[in-house]
C-alpha cells in the first residue's frame, strides 16, 4: 500500500493538480458556478409548481388547489422562462467573463463577446404552425387557393396556418440547456481570439487623460469585433457548405454522443470512482472533474426540468414525459451517492458512532455529524482522516460505486422518477432525493436504502480500525 501511495503521489497527483488548475477548465467550472443564482431561481419556481399544481392535481383533485394558486403558478412559469429557458445565454456570458479573467484581460468585455458570439450563431427565423384568429372556417378553400398551407384544427372549429415563417426569434431549443455545448464552444473560440488580440495590443489606444472605463471599452472594440465576426463567418460557412448551423452540428456530432455515453452505467461508475480517487489523495474530486460533472450533467438536469415544465404547460402530466427524461443527471450523484458528501461519509459517521471504540474517531464523528447532515464532509476527510488512510481506502472507493449502481437501476427500471429539479447541495440526505424528483417518496426510500447499505459497507472497516493503535499513541 505504501509503494502504491508513493507512486500515485509522484505520478498521478501532479497531473491531477495541473488538470484542476488548467485555466480553460477552471473557466468552465466557474462559468457554471456563476449562473447558480438563476439556476436556483428556476429550480425554486419549478419546485413550487410541483407542490401547488402537480401534486395537488394528482392526489387532491377535489381541493382545487391549483386553481386557487393559478396566479402563483403563472409567476413561477415566468420565472422559469427567464432563467432555465435562457440558461445558455446566461452561461455564455458567465463563461466568457471567467475565461477572459483567466487571460487577464477585460472580463466584462469578454463576457459580452461570448454572449454576442453565441447569439450570432443562433437562427433568426423560424417555421411554425399558427392558428388564424377571427377567421371563419368557411374561408379555408379561399385561403388554399391563395397558396397558403392551411387546414382545420383537431376540433374542426378553427383554421391552422402551417409552415408559416417569421423573423426575429430566439430559438428556445438553443437558449435553454440544449445550447450549453454551443455556448461553450463558440465562447471558447471567440474569447480566445479576443484575449490574444488584447494581449498583442491590437487595440485602439487613447490618451492617458481619458477615464479608465472609457479607455477599456475602446481597447476592446477591435478584438471584440474580430471575435464576433469570426463567429458569424463560422455560422455562415456551416450553413452554406454543411447544410446546418453550428448549433445543429455541435448537437449532432458532439452533444448527443456525449449525452448517450454519459447515460451508461459504466461511465457513471468510472466517474464516481475517479472522484473518490482524487479525494483520497487530498484533491477536491468534484472540482477537478467539474468540466465533466457540471459541464456534462448539469445540462441534462436542466433538460429534464425543461421537459417537465414544457409538458405541464401543455396540460400533460409527469408520467407522460418521464420516458423522455435522462436517467442520470448532476443531481443524481448528490441525491443517491454522495449523501453527506463524497463517499457517503454520513454513513461512516453513523458507523463510527455505533461501532467505534476509538476516542479520536468518535470525537471527530461527534464534531462532523451535524455538518454531515448538510453534506459538508471536509472535517471527516481531513480530520479522521480519510486522505491517505489505508484502513478506509477500500470502502471509500467501493461504497459510492455500489450506491450509484442501486440508484441507476432503480431509475432506469422506472421504479423512481429521474432527478429533474435542482436542489441546494446543503439539503439533508433523503429529503434531497424527494425534492429533486418532484416529491417522489419512492426516491426517498431508495436514498434511505442506499444510506443503510453504505453504513453496512463501512462497519467492517470501522471495526478493523478499532484494532489499530491510536496514531498519537
Amino acid at each position: 500500500m505504501e509503494k502504491f501511495t508513493a507512486w500515485m503521489e509522484k505520478h498521478f497527483v501532479p497531473i491531477a493538480a495541473k488538470i484542476g488548475s488548467q485555466k480553460h477548465l477552471v473557466a468552465i467550472r466557474d462559468g457554471f458556478i456563476g449562473i447558480m443564482p438563476i439556476t436556483m431561481a428556476g429550480a425554486v419556481a419549478t419546485l413550487l409548481n410541483v407542490f401547488f399544481r402537480d401534486l395537488p392535481n394528482n392526489y387532491l383533485p377535489d381541493w382545487h388547489i391549483a386553481e386557487t394558486f393559478q396566479w402563483l403558478i403563472g409567476i413561477n412559469g415566468n420565472v422559469w422562462w427567464g432563467t432555465l429557458a435562457m440558461l445558455a445565454i446566461a452561461f455564455a456570458f458567465s463563461f466568457g467573463y471567467h475565461l477572459a479573467k483567466a487571460y487577464d484581460v477585460n472580463p466584462l468585455a469578454g463576457g459580452l463577446v461570448a454572449l454576442a458570439s453565441f447569439v450570432t450563431i443562433l437562427a433568426q427565423s423560424a417555421t411554425f404552425n399558427y392558428q388564424l384568429p377571427d377567421v371563419a372556417v368557411d374561408a379555408l378553400n379561399t385561403l388554399k387557393s391563395a397558396g397558403l398551407d392551411v387546414a382545420l384544427n383537431d376540433t374542426k372549429d378553427a383554421i391552422l396556418l402551417n409552415n408559416a415563417t417569421g423573423w426575429g426569434f430566439l430559438p428556445y431549443a438553443w437558449t435553454n440547456s440544449g445550447g450549453l455545448f454551443s455556448a461553450l464552444i463558440i465562447g471558447l473560440i471567440s474569447v480566445i481570439i479576443y484575449a490574444k488580440l488584447m494581449i498583442k495590443k491590437v487595440t485602439i489606444k487613447l490618451p492617458e487623460q481619458v477615464p479608465p472605463a472609457v479607455s477599456k471599452a475602446f481597447a476592446a472594440i477591435i478584438p471584440g469585433t474580430i471575435a464576433i465576426y469570426t463567429a458569424g463567418i463560422i455560422q455562415f460557412l456551416c450553413t452554406e457548405f454543411l447544410g446546418n448551423g453550428l448549433p445543429e452540428l455541435i448537437n449532432q456530432y458532439l452533444q448527443i454522443p456525449f449525452q448517450n455515453l454519459s447515460q451508461g452505467l459504466g461511465a457513471i461508475i468510472i466517474l464516481v470512482f475517479a472522484v473518490q480517487v482524487f479525494w483520497f489523495f487530498g484533491l477536491h474530486g468534484p472540482s477537478v472533474l467539474a468540466p465533466i460533472l457540471d459541464g456534462g450533467y448539469i445540462p441534462l438536469l436542466n433538460d429534464n426540468t425543461n421537459i417537465y415544465n414544457t409538458a405541464m404547460a401543455a396540460g400533460k402530466s409527469l408520467n407522460d414525459v418521464v420516458d423522455q427524461m435522462f436517467v442520470w443527471t448532476r443531481g443524481s450523484f448528490d441525491a443517491f451517492v454522495w449523501m453527506g458528501g463524497s463517499g457517503c461519509t454520513i454513513a461512516l459517521l453513523i458507523a463510527i458512532m455505533i461501532f467505534s471504540k476509538r476516542d479520536d474517531a468518535r470525537a471527530v464523528a461527534k464534531l462532523s455529524l451535524p455538518m454531515g447532515c448538510f453534506n459538508i464532509n471536509e472535517p471527516v476527510i481531513f480530520g479522521l482522516p480519510i486522505v491517505l488512510n489505508p484502513i478506509y481506502f477500500i470502502p471509500w472507493l467501493i461504497t459510492p460505486v455500489i450506491l450509484a449502481t442501486i440508484a441507476y437501476l432503480a431509475t432506469a427500471s422506472g421504479l423512481i422518477t429521474p432527478v429533474f429539479i435542482t436542489v441546494p447541495w446543503v439539503v439533508p440526505p433523503v429529503i434531497y432525493a424527494i425534492l429533486a424528483t418532484g416529491g417522489s417518496l419512492m426516491a426517498g426510500v431508495i436514498a434511505a436504502i442506499n444510506l443503510v447499505v453504505a453504513v453496512l459497507c463501512w462497519i467492517p472497516f470501522v471495526i478493523v480500525a478499532n484494532r489499530m493503535n491510536n496514531v498519537e499513541e
